[in-house]
Order: structure tokens, then sequence, then C-alpha cells
């Protein structure tokens, strides 16, 4: 088996010593978001339709669609940093955040209701329900990908404690587990079944299957989501997880989470967070919310 020596094969303790990764908005690009948000507001753009034409960016533009290559071909994730959020309401802020991330791709639903942004909160829900998805809850998460091509956040309030960003690139965690343990990363190469948390059309089977690791256009493309999959144990028709699957899916997450692999962030409001989903893993530690329901932690 092969390993990846590429721009997305980071480690997180050389990152950490860097900012490169990280983008302050200039006054000029803050001005630049600000009038975009005041047409979009004028001219009542649907937030689910919006474009990029629809959000211009004639002096972030530019820089924008470098930060986006970047995402696509480089290291696979960007942070943008300073936006000043506190005078903007709640629909200023999605489109903010969903206008720029117009120009980064085609907005897709996330869910059954169609929804291209979900609210990240404490709703109280267990996480042990087949049908929540863990960023309804306060729970820590394992590390995971998510379904679209790019994956954003934008940190509206932070919390009372802990809900720290930990994100690693899933090409160092595939060339650790080729060299520490070569007969797990040839688990990870299997198809395994991931429910569809409930949200299933017409003639679809309630789970599918995929690898969670497969090559292609010479680089290692990752789709892992260990609770999908423990979740789609108690659906017919899915296959029993082996020992070793077992292990393999717990050694990826224990090579992400390492020290020196993974890189830590802690969002301040207004920072927008994009990850390529293909050569990224992230997850977030538990976190203690504010007990004020007006302070707790909210991300779009």
């Amino acid at each position: 088996m092969k390993t990846y020596d590429n721009a997305q094969a980071w480690y997180g303790r050389d990152l950490q010593q860097r900012t490169d990764w990280i983008h302050q908005l200039t006054p000029d690009e803050q001005r630049d978001i600000r009038q975009a948000i005041a047409q979009a507001v004028a001219r009542e753009v649907d937030l689910v339709t919006m474009t990029a034409a629809d959000f211009p960016l004639p002096r972030f533009g530019g820089t924008l669609r470098q930060i986006g290559d970047e995402i696509q071909h480089g290291r696979g994730f960007a942070l943008i940093r300073g936006l000043d959020t506190l005078d903007l309401s709640m629909q200023e802020k999605a489109y903010a955040f969903r206008g720029v991330g117009a120009h980064f791709g085609e907005a897709v639903s996330q869910n059954a209701k169609g929804h291209v942004l979900g609210h990240v909160a404490n709703l109280g829900l267990d996480y042990s329900d087949p049908t929540t998805r863990g960023y309804q809850t306060a729970a820590e998460l394992r590390f995971h990908t998510d379904a679209a091509d790019i994956v954003g956040l934008l940190c509206i309030r932070g919390s009372r404690s802990g809900g720290l960003s930990r994100i690693a690139s899933s090409t160092t965690v595939w060339n650790e587990a080729v060299r520490r343990r070569p007969d797990l990363a040839a688990e990870l190469l299997k198809a395994y079944s991931f429910t569809r948390w409930g949200e299933v059309r017409p003639g679809q089977k309630p789970f599918f299957d995929i690898p969670l690791f497969h090559e292609h256009g010479g680089r290692m493309i990752a789709v892992f989501i260990a609770g999908a999959i423990e979740k789609a144990q108690d659906l017919p028709g899915v296959a029993p997880l082996t020992p070793l699957q077992r292990e393999a899916i717990a050694f990826a997450n224990q090579l992400a989470d390492e020290d020196g692999i993974r890189l830590d962030m802690a969002f301040q409001p207004g920072d927008m967070q994009f990850l390529l989903n293909h050569a990224m893993l992230h997850s977030r530690t538990a976190y203690e919310d504010w007990p004020d329901p007006a302070q707790r932690r909210h991300l779009l």
C-alpha cells in the first residue's frame, strides 16, 4: 500500500507554529463584505439559491479565489478571521457566511428539509438516538467527514468552556496507518454501511455502502463517520462489523486525535472555517454552555 506526499499530508505540530492558514480580513475586505450584505438585504436575495453574483466582492474576491484554491488543491482548509459581527442581525450574519461560501461553490442541502444553512447549537438532544446529529448536542464529537465537498462554520458565539475545533489531515492519518498498522489500513479500504439518519427518499435503503478510504486522482479520499457506521448496525440488511473493522475505525480516530497530527483551533466570534471533506477529518471537544440561553454557543 502506498503513502501520499502532497500539500494535504500535513502535521498539526508544524502548522501550530504558523499562521499562514489564517486569513485576517483587512478593513477594505470588511467593507467589501458589508456592502455585499447591504445589497443582498436590499434585494431580498434568497439564501438557498444565492450565488457569487448575488454577493459581489470586488476587493476581496481575488483573495477569496486564492483561499478557495488552497482549500481544494493545497492544505485543504482555511480560517477567515476578523469579521465584526457584533452589530449585524442574524440575517446579515447568514448573508455574510452564505455569500462568502458562494464564492467557493454551489450550496447543497445538508438534511432532508433542504437546509443549506444549519444552526450548530446544543438542542438538548440525546446523541444515542439514531436520528440525532452530533452538532445538535454538547457532546464530544469524534473525527469525521461531512457529505459535501467543502464544509463551513461561522462562529456567532463561543461556549463557556470547551468546544475546541480539531482538524486532522485524513491523508496523514492514512499514511500513518500504512506505516504503523498495514493490516488495519487494508480494512479502511473496504466498504462500510452508513445510516441515512432517518432521511430516506422513496426507493432508497436506510443505509448506503462506501469505502472509508479510496484513491482518486492521485489523492487518498476519505469518507469517515464512525457514528453513522455504528448506528447503521441496527438496520436490517447491514452486515455486522468484524472485530478487525471495529479496530480499524478506532485506530483511524486515534491517529487523527494524536498530539502532533491534529491541529486545534479556538473559534472567535466572526471566524469562518472552511474544510475540504475529501482530505480533512474534523471533531469538537465537549463543551459547557452559559446558563443564559441568549449567550449560548451558536455556529452556522
